[in-house]
């Protein structure tokens, strides 16, 4: 008998989304209660995840199509905590650009359930259809904002080029299973030849898949455009939770079905988080747009989370799980602010309004610089432990190569982190921007900024946390 119990987050959550479906349909003006019970159900789901699985053994699913564990319960949490705290401070910001809509909450639960459903996968095909579920509610959320002609832009582009990617992942997924016989990771792993050069060629495809979905070069392309066409509640949505499941996934992918080739696909991720690092550094030099720099910040942070993932060990797994867990808290932080530059019922975006910050807010524009300092690396700040961590591990397995590009591309990026800072404390005030904040979006920008800002008084907490996850 399958125990239920196991996979009760799942189903909790898809019948959340169809009752609220149902709720928004028949009962008028419901924006708002559907929004808060989103909340509540985005809640309820972690409580349900944290109670039923997480302190559970290994244990499969489904003719071992599922598997449930630490690591897949821990990064749902994470997934859940952070899709909550992205819906709870994005209301004000909907309710402004008028598109306060029943779907909008809707749509990112039925994203976070795909996601789900990825960590859970340990079979091509359960994979592919999280993957989907999580990519046609994000289509639909990059063109939410219909008057504006570059959230359609962005809407399209990202369909275009997913529906590519999505096409080079499946073949790739047809190539294993045609030198396999099975999609389930497991037996993939018993039934491999690592002298069938055409396997490599599977690998890669769905590597390509995966890289796409977080924005790695060079499969990065969509990042800037979309992220700066979105609304920023969805470019937040964007920057931080499809890339929990999609590591979560290449972690699986790589580290189950694929260990025994790891000559094979390590110096590609070597390649990928190389390429990523320096591209994303270097590229950000020239934004003038906020949201474009974060989306050129973000592919460089993929970098460095990927250089972990190319080590081949239990410590680079656990580097880059911790990476991704303080790059979501920064992110939140960031993004706060973002959303606080509001004047008149319209926001801002250019680094140019930051222009004279300090003047006129204070407290912002230090809790800025506080998220600038750690996303630049800046001891002793979450930031840098979080580099820390993946350098260490890096260095443990004499790859000394990608040690040093990573350090030259951290010292790159620092510039237009200490750029946007100049700019907030030596320029010349701009008009004062509006104070009339929601009480999430000042709990989330306070809680990140303290996190960020005390994380080395208790470094073993997060470490403690992560080191119980074992893959290899």
């Amino acid at each position: 008998m399958i125990n239920l119990s196991l996979v009760f987050p799942e189903i909790f959550l898809s019948l959340s989304i169809m009752f609220l479906l149902i709720l928004g349909v028949f009962k008028k003006n419901s924006s708002k209660l559907i929004q808060n019970t989103s909340l509540i159900v985005l809640l309820i789901t972690a409580a349900i995840t944290f109670n039923e699985t997480l302190l559970i053994q290994q244990t499969y699913l489904f003719n071992n199509s599922v598997i449930i564990d630490y690591f897949s319960s821990f990064m749902k949490i994470v997934t859940l905590i952070a899709s909550f705290l992205v819906l709870s401070i994005s209301y004000n910001y909907i309710k402004i650009f008028k598109i306060s809509k029943i779907e909008y909450p809707i749509l990112i639960l039925s994203s976070v359930l795909g996601m789900m459903v990825m960590i859970s996968s340990n079979d091509l095909i359960v994979f592919y259809m999280g993957l989907e579920l999580q990519s046609l509610a994000l289509y639909v959320l990059a063109s939410f904002n219909r008057d504006q002609l570059k959230s359609s832009e962005a809407g399209l582009k990202y369909f275009v080029l997913s529906a590519l990617s999505s096409g080079l992942l499946l073949y790739g997924c047809s190539l294993i299973y045609g030198f396999a016989g099975s999609t389930n990771f497991d037996i993939i792993a018993t039934q491999l030849n690592s002298s069938e050069y055409a396997l490599t060629f599977g690998i890669v495809f769905i590597l390509v898949g995966l890289a796409f979905k977080i924005s790695a070069v060079p499969f990065h392309m969509w990042a800037p455009d979309v992220y700066e066409g979105s609304p920023t509640s969805v470019t937040l949505f964007f920057a931080i939770v499809p890339k929990i499941a999609a590591l979560t996934v290449f972690i699986r992918f790589l580290y189950i079905p694929f260990l025994n080739l790891i000559d094979q696909w390590q110096m590609i991720l070597v390649f990928i988080s190389i390429a990523s690092m320096l591209l994303g550094a270097i590229a950000a030099i020239g934004q003038t747009n906020l949201k474009r720099l974060i989306a050129y910040s973000s592919i460089s942070h993929v970098g460095y989370a990927l250089a972990g993932l190319a080590t081949g060990s239990n410590d680079g797994i656990q580097s880059s799980v911790i990476y991704i867990t303080i790059y979501i808290l920064m992110n939140l932080g960031l993004f706060s602010c973002l959303l606080m530059l509001k004047r008149n019922d319209e926001y801002y975006e250019e680094i140019g309004d930051l222009s004279g910050l300090s003047k006129n807010h204070p407290l912002l524009s230090l809790s800025l610089l506080i998220i600038l300092f750690s996303l630049a690396g800046i001891p002793p700040l979450a930031g840098f432990f979080a580099k820390f961590y993946i350098f260490k591990s890096v260095v443990e397995q004499s790859m000394y190569f990608l040690a040093i590009v990573g350090l030259l591309s951290t010292v790159v990026a620092a510039f237009y982190y200490l750029r946007i800072i100049k700019i907030m404390y030596f320029d010349k005030e701009k008009e004062k921007f509006d104070t009339d904040h929601s009480l999430w979006l000042r709990f989330s920008l306070i809680f990140s900024t303290l996190l960020i800002l005390i994380y080395f008084i208790f470094p073993s907490q997060l470490i403690e946390v992560i080191s119980r996850i074992n893959i290899i």
